[in-house]
Formats: C-alpha cells, sequence, structure tokens
C-alpha cells in the first residue's frame, strides 16, 4: 500500500461525532418541532453564510484527522514507510510548510521559488478560473440534487436569500482556497516564524486543534449533563440531592488547577510508558485527548443545572402525567417525552459553549497546561507571539494569522448560535408561525 493508516484517539472520536452528526440530522426530519426550527434558521441568510463557513471548517478537520505513514520505498524485504505522520490535508496542500528560511520573515517579503510577475499575474488569474470553476461544479451538483430531490429550478434559487447567502459563501471559499494555493507556492502569506516556519500553514493545522476541542469536548459532556440533569429533575427526592452534590462539589473545583494536575500527571505517565507511544503525534494526541477529558467532565455542570431546572418543569406537563396514567414506566417517559423536550437547551448550549471551548485552549496553552507544544493551535501560536512583540522590529505577523483565523470560526459559531437560540426558543414560537 501507498500509506500505513495510524489512527488516534482523537480521529475516532472526531469519526464518531459525524456519525452522530449524520444519524441525528436523519433521524431528526421525522420531529416536527425540529423540521419547523431548522426551517426558521434556513431563512435566515446570515445564519447560512455561517454554518458554511462552519462546515468547511469541519471539512479541514476532518481532512487533518486522517492519519498515515506515507510509503518510501520498496524492496525486497518489504515496504518502508517514512517515520513522520502526515494527514490527508498535508497531501492535499503539499508542498505547503514544506518550505521553510532560517529565521523570521514578514508576509510576502521572500520569494519561495523566483517567478517573473508576469508569469505570476497568468498564475493567479488562472488560479481565480480554478476557483470559478470549482464553485461551478459544486453548484452543479447541488443544483442538480434540489431538482431530482423536490423540483426547485436553478431560477427559484436566486430568488431565494438564504440560498444565495450559501452560494456566496461556497463562491468565496472556492476562490479563496484557489488563490491561497497557489500563491503559498511562491510567498510566505502569512511569513515565517523563528525557526522558518510556514505560519499559514501553522493557522490552517490549528483549525483541528480548536475543532476537535470545541467539538469533542461537548461530545464527552453530553452523557454526563443529560442523564443526570434528567434523572435529578423527574425522580426528585435524594436523587436529586446526590446530583446536586456532585455538580456542586465539581463547580467548586478551580478547573485550571484540575486541568493542570491532569496534564502534568499524564506528562509522568508518558515519561515512565514511553513505549506505548510509537511517536510524537501520538504523545502529542494522547495530551489533547486528556485535554478533551477534562474540560469535557467540568464543564457538563451548567447544562446540567439546566436541563434539570427544565425536567422539573416538563414532569407536571399534562402529557407526561397522562402518560404515568397510562402506566408508562418512568425510564420510557424519560426517553420518548422529557428528552426530546430538552433537545432545544441541548441545541443552543452546544453552540455557545463551543466558541467557548475554543477560546478556552486559547487561553490554558497561553498559560501553558493547553495542549502539547509541539502540536499546532492558535493558543502556542498567540503563546509564542507574545515574546515575539517585545522584539525590534515588531513580530506581529504569527498573532495576527491566529487571531484572524480564530476569529473567523468563533464570529461564525456566535452568529449561527444567536439563530439557533431564536429558533429552539419556545418562547419564541409564536413569533415564527
Amino acid at each position: 500500500m501507498p500509506f500505513q493508516y495510524v489512527f488516534l484517539w482523537t480521529d475516532m472520536l472526531f469519526y464518531v461525532l459525524i456519525i452522530l452528526m449524520v444519524v441525528g440530522c436523519t433521524g431528526g426530519r421525522k420531529n416536527m418541532m425540529l423540521v419547523s426550527a431548522w426551517q426558521y434558521i434556513f431563512r435566515r441568510p446570515l445564519a447560512m453564510f455561517s454554518l458554511v463557513i462552519l462546515l468547511f471548517f469541519m471539512v479541514i478537520a476532518f481532512l487533518d484527522s486522517i492519519h498515515f505513514y506515507p510509503l518510501l520505498y520498496v524492496h525486497d524485504s518489504g515496504s518502508v514507510y517514512a517515520t513522520r505522520v502526515q494527514s490527508l490535508l498535508d497531501f492535499l496542500v503539499a508542498p505547503l510548510g514544506r518550505y521553510t528560511t532560517e529565521t523570521y520573515s514578514a508576509p510576502f517579503k521572500l520569494f519561495i521559488q523566483p517567478i517573473t510577475n508576469y508569469d505570476l499575474c497568468i498564475g493567479i488569474v488562472l488560479s481565480l478560473l480554478k476557483g470559478l470553476l470549482g464553485f461551478l461544479v459544486v453548484f452543479f451538483l447541488m443544483a442538480l440534487m434540489l431538482f431530482f430531490k423536490g423540483g426547485r429550478h436553478v431560477s427559484g434559487l436566486f430568488n431565494d436569500a438564504s440560498w444565495r447567502a450559501i452560494f456566496f459563501a461556497i463562491f468565496y471559499i472556492c476562490l479563496r482556497v484557489s488563490l491561497s494555493l497557489y500563491v503559498s507556492h511562491y510567498f510566505y502569506i502569512f511569513g515565517t516564524d523563528k525557526v522558518g516556519g510556514d505560519v499559514f500553514y501553522q493557522a490552517i493545522k490549528s483549525i483541528r486543534t480548536g475543532m476537535v476541542i470545541g467539538t469533542l469536548t461537548t461530545l464527552l459532556m453530553l452523557p454526563f449533563a443529560i442523564f443526570f440533569g434528567t434523572i435529578a429533575g423527574y425522580f426528585g427526592g435524594w436523587t436529586d440531592d446526590i446530583v446536586q452534590y456532585i455538580y456542586t462539589t465539581i463547580s467548586s473545583i478551580p478547573g485550571i488547577l484540575l486541568i493542570a494536575a491532569a496534564i502534568l500527571s499524564l506528562q509522568i505517565f508518558i515519561k515512565n510508558h514511553a513505549d506505548s507511544f510509537e511517536n510524537l503525534a501520538q504523545r502529542s494526541d494522547a495530551r489533547l485527548f486528556m485535554l478533551c477529558v477534562v474540560l469535557g467532565l467540568t464543564a457538563w455542570t451548567d447544562l446540567c443545572r439546566l436541563i434539570r431546572a427544565e425536567t422539573l418543569k416538563l414532569r407536571e406537563m399534562d402529557f407526561v402525567q397522562a402518560a404515568v396514567v397510562m402506566g408508562v414506566s418512568r425510564y420510557k417517559i424519560i426517553i420518548r417525552h422529557i428528552v426530546p423536550n430538552l433537545m432545544h437547551i441541548i441545541w443552543i448550549t452546544i453552540v455557545l459553549n463551543f466558541s467557548m471551548l475554543v477560546l478556552a485552549e486559547t487561553v490554558l496553552s497561553y498559560v501553558g497546561v493547553g495542549v502539547d507544544p509541539s502540536t499546532m493551535s492558535w493558543g502556542n501560536m498567540i503563546n509564542s507571539a507574545r515574546f515575539e512583540l517585545a522584539r525590534e522590529p515588531v513580530v506581529w505577523w504569527p498573532l495576527l494569522a491566529a487571531f484572524s483565523f480564530m476569529f473567523v470560526l468563533v464570529f461564525c459559531a456566535n452568529l449561527f448560535a444567536d439563530t439557533l437560540r431564536d429558533a429552539f426558543d419556545p418562547r419564541g414560537s409564536s413569533s415564527r408561525t
């Protein structure tokens, strides 16, 4: 084989998350409340534009989560693979990230390889045409799918503001990706760092770290929040007292100290069991996984409180009391009647927590208890940039690159969260009809 797969813990959890999202979207089509809420979201052009950007970041994170050893050569005794783990994203954006300089270089200051101004202009035009061609292919496939599925024509799509926003976002992404990949062959778009590494490549690779922190932490905290919140609110009594004691105790522990203790314990474990980790990627991934676990174990308490309060209200509703009178078991009532009516709180909390978790990784890496220093993340870039701002002349481009990418992700997530909150808020249901 031309490669040898490498499965990391965060990779497998990320695959599980994507499968759950697909299953949830497929199964949610039968729930009229969810369908009505998503129809409301789809009628908001700004929300759809933000959703396309978020999905684009998700695709980049997915491509960067497919790891393998590339094949070097084959001889009589067998195949020889490289010792450095690469991802599918590295293969697609190659040779981005492979060029280095000796030290700092400002954006667009150095040529990676010589090229005349005429050839550069021609190349930029051709890259834009390639981006336009990519957009037309995506547009044609989407239009064809919508025509056969719902009988919608192209003219009707452009008359809809939401579809115009979707196509504009795809058009922007296609042009931007095509142009960036071409220019990165000849220039360092965001310059280079102290050791001559491409800052633009580091910012792109940091997308996976931000998405993993924001999504996997949510995936790990949801079971605890839903389970403890529903049983505390529905059963009450001593069950409620125990659950309140648990999440009150966890909330009283300073999160930064718990994370620091977990990371230091993991470092000692890795040092004492070095044979269990084949390469640097697995060691870095173990620290990232531990950070997700600790954040998940400490972040579920707020959602648990909300679910408990909502369950206390739902258990007194007429449809729940009718199910009790009819002899339905309490566990079936929780699964069939309580949990589906909690989804609006869960959806809203997931999207709002995503932005906070992405920012939390930045803060934790800044203070030195975040992801491994060898892991590319916006937090590590900002942590390194604080020393570079004191240089003369000031090295500002690593901070700008990390801030730009993080700002786009968090800003789009917050815009989408606002619309999601309006869509799933029961108090606003009358205004949507």
